[in-house]
């Protein structure tokens, strides 16, 4: 800008150099001549001048082009990235300008790599906490919750492998028990009450871990603030790493207990379907290898109904159960994809314009219209409609 003002003024400086001698000093109609002479015109006066003109003209252009030969360099040396970052900023004090904010702050840019660049999008830093554990804390700078991140999914994860290798050995006995007999017996009863109560601790363990692992991803989404990110990204970002938590973002937290409470009858109706279609899968088993090889089972039939049902109408209850088992799957995968679908649009309407503003007005409308044949102006009657948007 002050390289423009210069050129100007020089510009100005050397028209009024080259101005003509009348437009300079002007006379009237009427003009005494001391010493009877006439002052003659300098005719090389114009030509000087126009030499001196493009020589300014030439030295100036000079001086703008080593300018913009700099500028050129200096922007042919920033990276992509940076180029976007300073786009990016220019429209943001740009529309600050227009509503009267002030812009004279900078913001200093830090650039650390791809890894932990400023401008990494809260998508890219969820899908990388995912697979390393604490990244999104890291990022984010909040590095006290590491030790309550690594602590947690580490003890569950440990107590989860020791109950583990408890469970195991029951399980297989209890199969290979199972496999010959399912009648009912006290020490099968014994062992099947053990591996039920090692079951359920493992699997506590196990949510534990999971719950913990899942917190921290969504909890790296909730404080992500280096760039603006819309509330609607982060409402569907939380609705698919955890159902409900999109709507808990909302505050529309009437809709969660829909949402969990929907998603635990259907873990349970997939667990209950399982349950059944192994109970029917290993009767089914040993009522057709029976009806194979009789002379193998001299006491007759060695499964849980002992004969009193046909191996056909145990395969439908198989069937039924492994049915129902799927397509209790399917229903969640719905459900999960609804919930998400519902934050979104729920984080949408949260600012849509609902003032009185919006409004349609219906009233009775009587007006007068000429009407040539009757020669005079007659009353019409109608409805009149308004709507205001």
């Amino acid at each position: 800008m002050e390289t423009i003002r210069f050129r100007l003024l020089l510009l100005v400086a050397a028209l009024s150099l080259g101005l003509p001698a009348g437009a300079q000093l002007h006379r009237g109609a009427r003009t005494v001549v001391r010493g009877g002479l006439l002052e003659k015109p300098d005719s090389l006066k114009g030509r000087r001048d126009s030499l001196r003109l493009a020589g300014l003209v030439r030295q100036i252009d000079s001086i703008a082009a080593a300018e913009y030969a700099a500028d050129s360099a200096a922007v042919a040396d920033l990276r992509s990235d940076d180029l976007h970052y300073l786009d990016s900023l220019a429209l943001a004090r740009f529309d600050a300008a227009q509503r009267g904010v002030d812009t004279t702050t900078k913001r200093k840019v830090y650039k650390k790599g791809w890894f932990m660049s400023d401008s990494m999008s809260l998508s890219k830093v969820c899908w990388i906490s995912t697979v390393v554990p604490g990244y999104g804390q890291i990022y984010n700078k909040q590095y006290w919750k590491l030790p309550i991140l690594y602590g947690l999914v580490g003890t569950g994860l440990g107590l989860y492998i020791h109950e583990n290798k408890t469970y195991k050995p029951l399980k297989r006995q209890f199969e290979s028990y199972t496999d010959v007999n399912l009648s009912r017996t006290p020490e099968l009863d014994a062992l099947q009450s053990k591996m039920i109560r090692s079951n359920t601790r493992r699997q506590v363990y196990l949510g534990i871990t999971i719950a913990s692992y899942i917190y921290f991803i969504g909890d790296a989404a909730v404080s992500y603030s280096t760039n603006d990110v819309s509330s609607v990204k982060k409402a569907t970002t939380l609705a698919c790493i955890f159902p409900g938590a999109g709507q808990i973002y909302n505050k529309s937290y009437w809709k969660v207990p829909f949402v969990i409470g929907g998603f635990a009858s259907m873990i349970y109706c997939i667990d209950w379907n399982n349950r059944g279609y192994q109970r029917f899968k290993k009767a089914y088993n040993l009522l057709s290898d029976y009806d194979r090889n009789p002379d193998k089972y001299p006491d007759g039939p060695t499964d849980e109904f002992h004969g009193r049902y046909s191996a056909s109408f145990i395969r439908n209850l198989r069937n039924n159960y492994r049915r129902n088992r799927d397509l209790c799957i399917i229903l969640s995968g719905a459900l999960y994809v609804l919930q998400i679908v519902d934050a979104h649009v729920d984080a949408h309407l949260k600012d849509y314009d609902i003032s009185d503003d919006l409004s349609m007005n219906l009233e009775p409308l009587v007006d007068y219209t000429y009407v040539p044949t009757l020669g005079g102006n007659r009353p019409v009657f109608g409805f009149n409609l308004s709507l205001k948007f």
